[in-house]
């Protein structure tokens, strides 16, 4: 099966074309720079969220260190103002922490919309 074949349409929650989210550092469960998703995603990594000390400092509390550089991996580390596909269910719970990072929201897959309603997303939308 092709990639293609394995994600689900690029739209994003405004109804529109999936825009690109981040290429450096590259981003997306397909590292396609987009926050696409599919069935076999199970962490649905659909936000496109720009990374925050606050909410980095969550998510390694959280056990997800996304701060540390990991070069096994190609991974250099988030910081602030990086922009990074989030799990919907981690935006969804930084949200109710207070810690949530602002979103682009024609970088983030409808997808999302199952997880995370759109208007707790509108409330951290950057403007373009």
């Amino acid at each position: 099966m092709a990639i293609s074949d394995a994600m689900f349409p690029s739209t994003n929650v405004l109804g529109g074309a999936l825009e690109t989210c981040s290429t450096a550092p590259m981003t997306g469960y397909f590292r396609d720079g987009c926050c696409n998703t599919g069935h076999m995603d199970g962490g649905l990594h659909s936000v496109c969220a720009i990374m925050t000390d606050e909410f980095l400092a969550l998510s390694k509390y959280l056990g997800n260190d996304l701060s540390t550089p990991r070069p096994e991996y190609g991974f250099a580390g988030l910081k602030a103002g990086d922009r990074w596909c989030l799990c919907a269910a981690r935006f969804l719970q930084a949200h109710e922490e207070g810690a949530a990072p602002q979103v682009n929201l024609a970088a983030t897959h409808i997808a999302t919309l199952a997880v995370v309603p759109l208007e707790i997303l509108q409330r951290y939308a950057i403007s373009r």
